[in-house]
């Protein structure tokens, strides 16, 4: 049997076309790996791709679009509404099939060990492949953003686990890591006040005693002239979507606001829509057993 280890790699462009195919092409007509998504968001100005593979051609993949995004972006020029600390954000790995947690730990290992030599790029683990339990968590590692990873690179608590101990000029600082699926999820709301976002953001997120599992940072859509609550669902199995999607529409109620929407970002599993539509229909008894699709792919 194959083993199957997904990659979701955010790489801080989501404007320039030919950029972002510079950025994918690594990931085409490889053998052992397939290019499942990749989605970009103007407002965010980052793209988050979506591939499977085999571990040594799909770590061979990533390393080289690495390069490429390194080649092409220039964080002190790059603005965008989402945090971010390098040209090449965040490499997480995910076991899919046939793989256990510490083999995709391993791997994001070999990645982050052979793309700091390869570029000069320093690199944090973060999540599963955390050398410290402050550096599990990917918003302290990136807190500062890139422009204050130059003095924070200088603290000797945070030394990259990869790399040299400052900032790539043009690059800024990766985290690699493995980690459980998680679901990118945002909730639009029918106003352009970013506070309110905030505001409901720190009521759902775990860090400030909201919903377990759940990241949120309030944002601006400014081309739809309205602002979201973008989130990411580290393990949808304990924190449903459906869950934070209500919390999201009681909290917006007390400023008069309404939510007029939600989309995911990139792939997602079957399991967690499933699971909100069985709450929203109110069916019981429901098991996977009985979707059509899981049936079919015994």
């Amino acid at each position: 049997m194959k083993k199957i280890v997904q990659c979701v790699p955010n790489f801080s462009e989501g404007r320039d076309l030919e950029k972002i195919e510079r950025i994918v092409e690594p990931f085409r007509g490889k053998d052992g790996v397939k290019l499942l998504d990749y989605q970009r968001d103007e407002d965010h100005n980052r793209v988050v791709v979506t591939v499977v593979g085999e571990p040594e051609p799909l770590k061979n993949a990533v390393v080289e679009a690495m390069g490429a995004a390194i080649d092409v972006i220039d964080m002190t020029k790059h603005e965008g509404q989402h945090p971010r600390m390098g040209a090449v954000d965040v490499v997480p790995f995910i076991p899919i099939r046939n793989v256990s947690m510490t083999e995709a730990i391993e791997l994001s290992k070999e990645v982050a060990k052979e793309a700091s030599e390869r570029y000069n790029l320093p690199i944090f683990l973060y999540e599963k492949s955390a050398t410290r339990p402050e550096r599990e968590n990917l918003a302290k590692i990136r807190k500062g953003q890139f422009e204050g990873m130059a003095e924070k690179l200088q603290k000797p608590e945070w030394k990259p686990d990869f790399g040299p101990d400052k900032v790539h000029p043009t690059a800024g600082v990766t985290a690699v890591g493995a980690r459980m699926p998680l679901v990118a999820y945002n909730v639009n709301l029918d106003t352009d006040n970013i506070e309110i976002a905030n505001q409901i953001a720190r009521k759902v997120r775990h860090i400030n005693g909201g919903l377990r599992y759940c990241k949120a940072i309030g944002v601006e859509l400014k081309d739809r002239g309205i602002v979201q609550v973008s989130m990411n669902m580290t393990d949808y199995t304990k924190t449903a979507l459906y869950r934070v999607f209500e919390l999201i529409k009681i909290e917006a109620r007390r400023y008069g606001v309404n939510v007029v929407g939600s989309e995911v970002i990139g792939l997602v599993p079957m399991e967690a829509l499933i699971d909100s539509a069985v709450y929203y229909m109110g069916i019981e008894d429901f098991s996977m057993d009985q979707v059509l699709e899981t049936r079919i792919m015994e």
